[in-house]
Formats: structure tokens, C-alpha cells, sequence
């Protein structure tokens, strides 16, 4: 698989000589020194959070355990140069697909014994990365481990061999939330009075996830022909937003959502802690938009989807959500265990986008029924002009029409 072209505002150099810069991000120069990538670094101990402000050629330094597919998409959709992980990029637990992504892209991921780099780095601070070693202004700040492509492949195949572990762990975690959050599955949720109107309508559910921008691109004929409900999940709301249309309804914490995603004038929902903590409250009372409060565990995906149900949605697509147990274990949170569960409570009529791109018929809208008309139009006055008797009367017909409307 050829490399991607070197990111913007990353320079490449030897640690040996210098040559001209080439589009490939290989090692450059005639000597046989380790390749340097030179890039403005972006700590951020939160990834999600991190890449709504990373550039192409940045240096993205994160403190993330067992990297997962969605955030390496997201870096390599942004081109940055290099990443530093301040944690272990895969545990061996499961075979996350993060690591194998970004090593595949051809962008060189280094993980680091501990997070030392987050008390001495600061934002936009120029560093080179050379085999594993850190420097800033030359003098060496962190040393870690470059994770070898052949060797990421060889230990994900491993892993998917041995994934017996992390099911029976994934399963432990479904058996405690059943046990703590009964009433996420077979209780009774309190919920407010909603602006948006779910009755009878199928809904959206777009989360920041795996292949959501390609699912969305592949339900615009549902879209339009259906007028689902539009919610988005924290970010999934700015993914509806670039897919063209705007969100009826934003459930989170309101953390992963820009102040012009907020503002788009859709209904806001902030998901709260069952005690009624809630940190998304204070940024929306800075920006001063209106919101309501729903109370609930689990996860604001699950909110979201419990608020769809419970509001009488005849049918839930879900958009970048999780339907495989990789992909379950790759999200890499306690919390999947309870959108597991609030599958089982929604039941039949949760569907995924995948299944619905794949067996909705689109209309065929009004553009083929106005050229069948117009061919149909077309051929009666080709007729009508070629039969001598038919001329005659139509040509009648127009004399008494303009006598009518005065025309003559």
C-alpha cells in the first residue's frame, strides 16, 4: 500500500544529511539515519476533544488506552504528522483497529512509557520525533517505543484469534450493569416534554462513529423521501450538519459539539447523571441556549435512542453506532455494556444503517414522472400536426380559446 504525501507543516529530514524534500514521508537524505518529522505538537488527554483543534502536519500527542478506529479515522482524515501515545496504543486485551489504521496510513505512531510529555510540552511547542526519541530545540524530552507496521499486523491477527478474554469480560460487564440499572432495561425512565415530535416518524440517531459519514451519504434517499427525525449524538450533530441538513434534537454532555453546532436552532437535550449532575449544563447557560435535562444512565447514545422509543418513533436508525462485538470492544468503555442493554429494551425496531442502504428502494421523485409527461406531450402534438383532419381541428380549437381570453 503506497504512503499518503508528507502533511503540510511537517518536514522531514536525516539525522544524517539533508536532500531536497521529497511527497512521500520516508526517510530523506543519502545516509541511512533514522527519519525526523518536525511538527508543532497537540497535547490532549482527551482524543475527541483533541481533533477538533489538530491541523494537518501537528505532532498529536494523546494520552489514550487501546486506540480505536474512530480516532485513528479521525487523525488520518486531519493528516497529522506523527502520534505520540502517552499510553498503551493497544493493550492486547482485544484487537483494537486503531493502531493497524494508522500504521497502515503510513503515519508513524510512537508510545511512550508514561505521560511526562503532558507537564512539559505546551500547545503548539515545535518538536521532532526521531525513531522513538522526542526532542524540542534539540534536547530530548521523552523516549518511546515506534510501533513497526509488520509487527501491529502480525499482533491484531493474534488477537482476533484470542478474543475469548475480552468477550467473557464484555459479558461480566453486561451481567453488573443488569444487576445495578435494571431500570435501563425494564424500568420506567422520566422523561420532559419535548418539542420535537417522535410520534409515528422513524428517527435518525447519528453518533460519531465508524463509517457514519459514508452511512449518511448512503441515506439521503431515505432522508428525503421519509423526513426522519434528525438526533445527533454530541458530534454525530455536526456530522448531519456537513451531511446538509440540521438536527432536529442534540442529546449529550455537549462536550464533543461546537457553539455553531449548538446554535443551529435545534431542540437541546443534556444527558445527566441519575443524581442529576450534569457538567454539559454550564456550557450551555455560557452560551445561553435553552435546553432540557434527562437524567438517565448508561451512555448519551443510549439516552438518545431511549428518548426516540419512548416518544412513540416507529423505527430507529442508528448511525455510526456499534453492531459487532469488535466494534463493541473497540469504543473501549465500561459504558458499551449498557448499550447493549438498551438494544434488548428497544428491541424490533432498532435497525442499522447499513441494513436500511442496503434494502430501501428510493422513490423516484417528481423529475422522471415531468419527463415521461414531457415525452408523452411531445408525441401527441407530433401526431396531432402529421394527421391532416387533426390539425385542422386543434387549430380550431386555438382560434375559439383566443376568442375567449380575448387574445384575438
Amino acid at each position: 500500500m503506497s504512503r499518503p504525501q508528507a502533511a503540510a507543516g511537517a518536514t522531514l529530514v536525516s539525522s544524517v544529511s539533508v536532500a531536497p524534500a521529497r511527497s512521500a514521508p520516508a526517510s530523506v537524505g543519502v545516509g541511512p539515519g533514522p527519519r525526523t518529522i518536525i511538527g508543532n505538537a497537540r497535547p490532549g488527554r482527551r482524543t475527541k476533544v483533541l481533533v477538533k483543534r489538530l491541523k494537518k502536519g501537528d505532532i498529536a500527542v494523546l494520552d489514550h488506552h487501546d486506540l480505536d478506529r474512530v480516532s485513528a479515522e479521525d487523525l488520518i482524515r486531519i493528516g497529522v504528522a506523527a502520534v505520540l501515545n502517552c499510553q498503551r496504543s493497544t493493550s492486547g486485551r482485544y484487537p483494537n483497529m486503531g493502531p493497524l489504521l494508522l500504521v497502515q496510513a503510513g503515519i508513524p505512531l510512537v508510545d511512550l512509557p508514561d505521560d511526562h510529555l503532558f507537564s512539559v510540552l505546551r500547545d503548539g511547542d515545535p518538536i521532532a520525533v526521531e525513531d522513538g526519541r522526542v526532542l524540542r530545540e534539540g534536547e530530548l524530552v521523552a523516549q518511546g517505543i515506534v510501533q513497526d507496521p509488520q509487527l501491529v499486523r502480525q499482533a491484531t491477527e493474534e488477537r482476533r484469534r484470542q478474543i475469548g478474554e475480552a468477550l467473557e469480560s464484555f459479558a461480566h460487564n453486561t451481567i453488573e450493569h443488569m444487576r445495578e440499572e435494571r431500570e435501563l432495561l425494564a424500568g420506567r425512565i422520566d422523561l420532559p416534554q419535548f418539542d420535537t415530535d417522535f410520534r409515528d416518524r422513524p428517527a435518525l440517531v447519528v453518533v460519531r462513529g465508524v463509517d457514519h459519514q459514508r452511512d449518511l451519504r448512503a441515506l439521503r434517499p431515505f432522508i428525503r423521501d421519509t423526513r426522519p427525525v434528525l438526533v445527533g449524538v454530541d458530534g454525530g450533530a455536526g456530522a448531519i450538519l456537513e451531511a446538509g441538513f440540521k438536527p432536529d434534537m442534540i442529546v449529550g454532555d455537549m462536550d464533543s459539539a461546537d457553539a455553531a453546532t449548538l446554535g443551529c436552532g435545534c431542540e437541546l437535550v443534556v444527558h445527566a447523571y441519575p443524581d442529576g449532575r450534569s457538567p454539559g449544563q454550564g456550557r450551555l447557560e455560557q452560551l445561553g441556549l435553552d435546553y432540557k435535562v434527562v437524567p438517565a444512565p448508561g451512555t448519551s447514545q443510549d439516552v438518545a435512542m431511549l428518548v426516540a422509543a419512548e416518544k412513540g418513533a416507529q423505527l430507529i436508525v442508528s448511525v455510526g453506532s456499534h453492531f459487532n462485538l469488535v466494534e463493541f470492544l473497540d469504543k473501549n468503555r465500561r459504558g458499551m455494556s449498557s448499550t447493549f442493554l438498551t438494544r434488548l429494551r428497544i428491541g424490533e425496531i432498532l435497525i442499522d444503517a447499513k441494513g436500511v442502504s442496503r434494502l430501501y428502494r428510493p422513490a423516484p421523485g417528481y423529475r422522471p414522472v415531468l419527463a415521461m409527461l414531457g415525452v408523452g406531450l411531445a408525441a401527441l402534438v407530433a401526431i396531432v400536426w402529421a394527421t391532416p383532419g387533426l390539425r385542422e381541428v386543434a387549430q380550431l380549437l386555438w382560434l375559439k380559446l383566443k376568442l375567449l381570453l380575448g387574445l384575438g
